[in-house]
């Protein structure tokens, strides 16, 4: 009786280890679906750079930080504002003024203000691997509602199911997750974020998400190995459904669009820090209002998001430093 009471109890142990593990492993799939749905609602009604409807994407995403129990990042605040002035015609097409003349010198400069949305996992050395996605998108044109599902809700609402799934980890980096403003108009969210940012030399690796659930050929791209090939040993062999695919960031190449620049990782490629950009193809609806949430495919984002974890895991585990 002994015996067999001893084999229960580890029969039992090893069930509720491999019930964890499990569970560890798994991403929660609604966190994920619920928060692009609500990203490219049009309650946020697009989410333009410093219009009501970013400004609620932004207290949504610290308020899904704050539940999962990240950690602030040099401040007591998940939201860190920062202003931006516009001029002249710039100023103009962001904050039209009725019946001004063709002298736009004449139009008073305006200051806005941004956020982006910060929260970390701190890791057991002392490098820092920082996960962004971008937060606006086009708002409101001609009164057209342009949602942005794709471009790039998808990458926002990744990064809090990411934050989600290691939460209960200890990484061997830190864990940056960053929801950046202002891509749309020139990255202004992420420029300003790593200049002021007081550790830039302990980053060693941007992993950037941009359109990564809108594909009906399951390709997504990691684009960055051309310029840092050390990278590419965490990318091979991951077990998906999806394909993942090489290129785009080869000024050379003539047959595929560079991407080197075309999104926030290039804000960190400037600063010589290495990056990895997921993301797909452009589609039919890449700055339309047809970017919607009933346009992406669910199925191949879930998998996407799988395996840019996987991908994380593996950077954190094999990146070395000599």
């Amino acid at each position: 009786m002994k015996i067999n009471n001893l084999l229960v109890i580890v029969l039992s142990v090893i069930t509720l280890s491999c019930n964890k593990s499990e569970k560890e492993k798994s991403i929660n799939k609604k966190l994920l679906i619920d928060g692009i749905k609500y990203l490219s609602s049009d309650d946020l009604e697009g989410r333009g750079f410093s219009k009501p409807g970013n400004y609620k994407a932004q207290k949504y995403i610290a308020t899904k930080f704050k539940e999962i129990g990240l950690e602030t990042e040099e401040s007591t605040n998940y939201i860190h504002k920062f202003p931006y002035t516009f001029s002249g015609k710039r100023r103009q097409r962001m904050y039209p003024i009725e019946n001004i003349d063709s002298n736009v010198s004449k139009i008073k400069d305006t200051t806005v203000f941004g956020g982006n949305v910060i929260g970390k996992i701190t890791g057991s050395i002392d490098k820092t691997i920082v996960i962004t996605g971008h937060l606006d998108h086009l708002g409101i044109k001609n009164g057209k509602i342009y949602n942005g599902a794709d471009d790039d809700a998808s990458g926002t609402a990744a990064l809090i199911a990411i934050a989600d799934y290691f939460k209960n980890t200890k990484p061997k980096h830190t864990l940056i997750f960053a929801a950046v403003d202002a891509e749309e108009i020139g990255s202004l969210g992420a420029d300003y974020w790593l200049k002021n940012y007081k550790k830039k030399n302990k980053i060693v690796l941007n992993i950037n998400m941009d359109m990564i659930a809108h594909n009906d050929s399951l390709q997504l791209y990691a684009a960055g190995i051309h310029h840092y090939p050390k990278l590419l040993k965490s990318l091979e062999n991951i077990e998906s459904p999806i394909n993942l695919l090489f290129g785009h960031d080869n000024a050379d190449d003539k047959n595929l669009d560079n991407w080197t620049y075309s999104s926030d990782h290039r804000v960190f490629h400037k600063e010589k820090i290495p990056f990895i950009y997921f993301g797909v193809e452009d589609h039919k609806d890449y700055h339309k209002d047809t970017d919607t949430f009933e346009n992406i495919n669910q199925d191949f984002y879930i998998e996407a998001v799988k395996l840019i974890i996987k991908s994380i895991e593996n950077f954190d585990s094999n990146l070395t430093y000599e």
